[in-house]
């Protein structure tokens, strides 16, 4: 059992595609490959689970303190026969100046060795200064080897070679050449997400295909490093906890598919029983206690979510007659009159009233804070202020000023700039993206608060 990180010099290298192609070869050679990101994302980890055939798991500073990194790392990795961590931007890129939540942080603290993801269009021997670089501004950080990406040719791989051969001791690790047919097509929030992507699977075939051709896996695995077992220290979703016996339907499809898989494992570690439902297809909700919509892109499933009028109309009877209810950013979105884009107008639940206008540019993005108002709906009992994220294009049109809300934000846009988490009737809608963590048991306070309405 070993592990590596897998980095870059900046974003959009196409570490995701490298990462999830080693993965889907790793599988296909019957390997049990557990996957990780660095940061706060939906997407990414979507690609990976989809490729590794595992779920994904966040390792995120912001959200989470060191032991809980450490503690989540650790026990999802001991069944696994190869660990692989996909950075976030660039490997010292973070929040912070001192590079505290950065990339290479992360590595050291897990002592994974690092893989560099190059971008190689339109270089050659501007490779060895940046990899020179790389290794002399932390020399704490294992950098174990490079993978060219985005390479023109047999002759422009052969230079490369050369160079980095000449220049530095680091080895190659594989060589991949521009390939249109296997990159998947970009969106705002990146990556299309694979659960919107029919033939995500064909396509992450034929990346393994590639991967296993151009990549030196054998060399990959042998330079990753063994990860060291520690079960003194659970994660918060293995703790044993009271049960809430509820049953909680949540939205699972093409439309809303951005959940953490250790929140979802939290639920059942409370004792709750998740209950999916299909929000383009399915015309009723199923029986449960409690609702949970995520987030996603509603926007790009209007015109089928607006087609499904009978559960539309369903969910909003629901909400009406107190069903207990969180929605998260996309979900804040589908609860609205309508969502509105380039001048269309599409028919949405109608709970709240006010339209979700889509704008080209964020209108709330990255890192975001917030501490509970007087107006809180579920149980109170964090006293601090919370950390969590957001990245939306939309902003709502016409809402009231008599909306009660849960939330002052003291960091990013939330709602209105000032306060998100709008409360009406049991129902909790919020532009933010919590994270079941031990600062935030979010979950158990959810189901807390729809135990007291049943």
């Amino acid at each position: 059992m070993g592990q590596i990180l897998i980095s870059a010099a900046h974003k959009s290298s196409g570490k995701t595609i490298i990462s999830s192609g080693i993965c889907a070869a790793l599988a296909a050679r019957g390997l049990r490959v557990q996957p990780f990101k660095k940061g706060p994302d939906y997407i990414d980890p979507m690609w990976l689970s989809t490729a590794a055939k595992r779920d994904c798991y966040n390792l995120d500073f912001w959200t989470q303190s060191d032991a809980e990194i450490k503690a989540l790392f650790k026990s999802k990795s001991a069944d696994a026969d190869f660990t692989l961590i996909e950075a976030n931007k660039g490997l010292y890129d973070g929040l912070n100046v001192d590079g505290s939540n950065s990339n290479a942080a992360l590595a050291k603290l897990l002592g994974s060795p690092v893989v560099l993801v190059l971008d190689c269009r339109g270089t050659i021997r501007g490779v060895a200064p940046l990899l020179l670089g790389y290794q002399q501004f932390d020399p704490q950080v294992n950098i174990c080897g490079v993978i060219l990406n985005f390479v023109g040719g047999a002759r422009h791989e052969q230079k490369l070679r050369e160079v980095i051969a000449r220049y530095t001791n680091l080895p190659v690790l594989g060589a991949v050449q521009r390939n249109d047919e296997v990159f998947v097509e970009e969106r705002y929030l990146g990556l299309i997400p694979s659960n919107e992507d029919t033939l995500a699977n064909t396509r992450l075939q034929a990346l393994a295909a590639v991967i296993e051709k151009q990549v030196d896996l054998d060399l990959l695995l042998q330079n990753a490093a063994a990860i060291e077992q520690d079960h003194s220290i659970l994660p918060l979703s293995s703790q044993p906890i009271a049960s809430r016996r509820l049953r909680v339907a949540y939205a699972r499809d093409q439309a809303f598919g951005f959940y953490y898989a250790d929140d979802l494992e939290a639920f059942a570690a409370l004792g709750a029983e998740l209950v999916p439902f299909d929000s383009l297809q399915d015309e009723r909700l199923p029986a449960a206690d409690a609702l949970f919509i995520g987030g996603g892109f509603p926007e790009r499933n209007a015109q089928q979510l607006e087609h499904n009028s009978a559960l539309r109309q369903d969910i909003k009877q629901a909400l009406e007659n107190g069903m207990p209810a969180y929605a998260e950013c996309g979900g804040l979105m589908y609860l609205c009159n309508a969502i509105v884009e380039k001048g269309q107008r599409r028919e949405m639940v109608g709970l709240i009233d006010a339209d979700c206008m889509m704008s080209d540019k964020p209108q709330g993005r990255g890192y975001t804070c917030f501490k509970d108002s007087a107006q809180q709906l579920w149980p109170s009992i964090a006293t601090e202020v919370i950390n969590a994220h957001e990245f939306h294009y939309s902003y709502l049109s016409g809402l009231g000023q008599d909306y009660a809300m849960s939330f002052d934000v003291t960091r990013g846009q939330g709602i209105n700039g000032q306060q998100d988490g709008l409360r009406l009737h049991n129902t909790l809608a919020c532009y933010v993206h919590q994270r079941h963590t031990e600062q935030n048991q979010w979950v158990s306070r959810f189901l807390d608060f729809a135990a007291s309405c049943t």
